[in-house]
């Protein structure tokens, strides 16, 4: 069931915002023009409380009180974000500091906002909806590529740190690499490292090509989002899918199609020789049927080509 907000943001019944604050009379406040406007409601009193009630609730907003004894909220906004169960929730700051170093700070530990005390409900109220309305979207096109079965991860680009992934990928990481279920791979995060370079000099990334036998994981490099996260596509190929797309996209026979595919893995004359079962001399005169169909003249060309082809498949 959706309700229409009075500051024009469709929302749902069951959005869920958690009050992290000591003082029970901003509790009281808050808690009040939050559960009249629909909201579910939870609180908690100090930081432990509030770090556990997230983890467990998943809440769709945290408004959290910068300062509190014991874990102060700079701190549990720092240890939310490197959760990845909880890296996601957005957290408006409350605070009667409006010092810059204060608000830099809030920033800096992962805030998306922040509100001054003496707290005005109105004005909680109508940053909740902004925030809910750009959590959902986010949270909308992450399960549509859970959906449709894509592989994609996002790293942030400040620290290299897996901030979501989908099942697919998942599996795919686990199973090429052998990491941890939120483990960036070292490999996968050198290879990041690499494209972006090749983003500010103006140059097209190089995929990169992970073989585990006959199959192939490719990952492309995509732009980095609002969010300062690096996207990546995982996608997984075995010879004979790749051969295919060879032959479709630049209208090979199967054995140019197939020395063109193995010279993209970096294999010599000799090497596909070996492979195919003919000679060097016959695959350097498959490759030259090759760079006249490609309109290349080199093998590196054509290999860079082909790797363009197969990535965008």
């Amino acid at each position: 069931m959706r309700r229409e907000s009075e500051y024009g943001l469709e929302r749902t019944l069951s959005d869920i915002v958690l009050i992290v604050d000591d003082v029970p009379e901003n509790l009281a406040l808050l808690h009040d023009a939050l559960d009249e406007s629909g909201y579910t409601v939870l609180v908690a009193t100090n930081g432990e409380s509030a770090l556990q009630r997230a983890r467990q609730s998943l809440p769709d907003v945290i408004l959290l009180d910068a300062l509190m004894p014991g874990i102060d909220g700079f701190e549990v906004a720092r240890r939310l974000k490197a959760d990845f169960a909880t890296h996601h929730i957005p957290i408006v700051f409350m605070t009667g500091l409006t010092e810059t170093e204060h608000v830099v700070a809030a920033f800096a530990a992962g805030g998306a906002d922040y509100v001054t005390k003496p707290i005005r409900p109105a004005e909680v109220l109508a940053r909740i909806a902004a925030h809910m309305q750009n959590a959902r979207q986010m949270k909308q096109a992450r399960t549509a590529l859970d959906a449709f079965g894509q592989a994609t991860v996002a790293v942030r680009a400040g620290d290299g740190k897996l901030v979501w992934q989908t099942p697919l990928s998942r599996k795919l990481l686990k199973d090429y690499f052998a990491t941890g279920e939120n483990e960036t791979p070292a490999r996968l995060l050198g290879w990041i490292a690499e494209a972006e370079a090749a983003r500010r000099d103006g140059r097209e990334p190089a995929a990169l090509l992970v073989a585990d036998g006959s199959r192939r994981l490719l990952a492309s490099f995509h732009d980095q989002t609002g969010d300062q996260e690096w996207l990546v596509v995982l996608r997984e190929e075995n010879d004979a899918s790749a051969v295919e797309a060879l032959i479709t996209a630049f209208r090979l026979t199967q054995r140019e199609a197939e020395v063109l595919y193995w010279a993209t893995l970096g294999k010599t004359s000799k090497d596909i020789g070996d492979i195919l079962g003919s000679s060097p001399r016959t695959v350097n005169k498959h490759l030259e049927h090759v760079f006249e169909k490609l309109g290349v003249e080199t093998r590196t060309a054509a290999a860079n080509l082909a790797m363009s082809k197969l990535r965008g498949a």
